[in-house]
């Protein structure tokens, strides 16, 4: 028996973007850099901005005639038209989170897939089969060594599991490196030869102490820093069990009925924006993850099921 739920598309899982293999061939990456556009990020990932009418967005340029530029990565096709990215200077820029809420779904969908692949570049500028320095392939989605060696960018799944009761209440916990009061799902990484059901038992037992049944898949979205894909699910377990808090990962954790999530919610998901008579369980500075997370799309999908 699976307990999945119906939740919001997360905001990275954005669709509109053609990325069909056979745009990246080689006999055609010449005439589709002559007309495309480009987007410019930084070493530390902040994208290339322009401020129209009050409201910031990514600043595209037109590319010009002839080969790509060394290092650009081709993002994708949307309607007809190739977009590219480049890492270089950045004489205004914003972090790609702070864009992710306010830009078309079409730019996160491109700016994600820019954020990845460029920090990929970055890391992995040698060949992890002999050392030799590797280069990139023109349209940027593989890096070749002098001996031949391939390697293409690599995606690390993870699954991040809201843990619920079966009835009103949900699992939280927060972690001691978060910002103060942050409270979210788990999450943690599938290892070598493992399920991903049995990275949602492992993880959950080894986080909190807690065996789970009833698992769901909700939903999945792409994480680019660095290089991760959240694979959500929904897990029962019975909350008479006790809590043991991961030493040193977990720094607390507990249950929250759906009642104080609906008006925490309502509040813009901070306690702090709430009167203090409806903290409920929360502490004064308890807060949800931000709408980036697809966390927050899954509590949102949970909490709108209702009493049950």
């Amino acid at each position: 028996m699976t307990a999945g739920f119906p939740i919001a598309r997360p905001l990275l899982s954005a669709d509109g973007v053609d990325r069909f293999e056979p745009l990246r061939d080689p006999s055609r990456l010449d005439r589709a850099w002559a007309d495309g556009w480009v987007i410019t990020l930084d070493d530390a990932g902040r994208v290339a901005t322009v401020e129209n009418d009050g409201t910031v967005g990514p600043a595209w340029t037109a590319t010009t005639g002839g080969a790509p530029a060394v290092g650009a990565v081709l993002l994708g096709s949307v309607d007809g038209v190739d977009h590219w990215a480049v890492t270089g200077e950045v004489d205004r820029g914003t972090a790609f989170r702070g864009l992710a809420t306010v830009v078309p779904a079409t730019d996160v969908a491109l700016l994600t897939t820019a954020v990845a692949v460029l920090g990929w570049h970055q890391r992995s500028g040698f060949c992890p089969r002999c050392g030799l320095a590797s280069e990139p392939e023109p349209s940027g989605w593989s890096r070749t060594c002098p001996n031949g060696h391939q390697e293409w960018p690599r995606t690390d799944p993870a699954v991040i599991v809201l843990v619920h009761d079966g009835a009103d209440r949900m699992l939280l916990a927060r972690q001691p490196s978060w910002p103060a009061g942050r409270h979210s799902v788990l999450a943690g990484f599938t290892e070598a030869g493992e399920s991903l059901e049995g990275t949602v038992r492992r993880e959950i037992r080894e986080e909190v102490g807690l065996h789970v049944d009833q698992i769901g898949y909700l939903g999945s979205q792409p994480w680019p820093f660095p290089r991760s894909l959240m694979i959500g699910f929904a897990a029962r377990a019975d909350p008479n069990q006790p809590i043991v808090a991961a030493d040193g990962e977990i720094e607390s954790a507990g249950w929250y009925r759906r009642d104080d999530l609906v008006r925490l919610l309502a509040a813009g998901g901070r306690a702090a924006d709430l009167p203090v008579d409806q903290h409920g369980a929360m502490p004064a500075d308890f807060a949800l993850p931000d709408e980036v997370s697809i966390a927050r799309r899954m509590i949102e999908g949970w909490v709108a099921l209702g009493p049950r």
